[in-house]
């Protein structure tokens, strides 16, 4: 099952750690699967505010996710975006093939006491 990496990024003056950040972290998601799916895109806000930008990046499964997080490649590269950018990553799985949210509404309703 498809899981990811997300990141809210606040906004930050570009110098050379992030642009090397940039330049080497293709290879480091390579190894585990991991692709971009969404980088630096302007948001449009719907709902409260949303300071700074997100990142999202796919990998086949959670296995491969904390792996790339977790390796030396990406720990050796990881301080050139903390050091410089505030925010938030998380990693988190899909939902499976098929996934139906009223089958999921059907079993927390199960649960309410009424």
């Amino acid at each position: 099952m498809t899981a990811y990496a997300i990141a809210h990024l606040h906004p930050a003056e570009l110098n050379d750690e992030i642009i090397t950040y940039m330049e080497r972290i293709q290879a480091t998601l390579d190894p585990f699967g991991g692709r971009f799916l969404v980088h630096g895109a302007t948001v449009e806000i719907v709902e409260e505010p949303w300071p700074g930008t997100v990142v999202v990046i796919a990998f086949p499964d959670m296995d491969n996710a904390r792996s790339w997080y977790a390796s030396d490649a990406y720990q050796e590269i990881l301080p050139l975006r903390t050091r410089n950018i505030e925010g938030t990553a998380i990693l988190v799985p899909g939902v499976p093939p098929g996934y139906d949210i009223l089958g999921t509404a059907a079993t927390l309703a199960e649960q309410i006491v009424r």
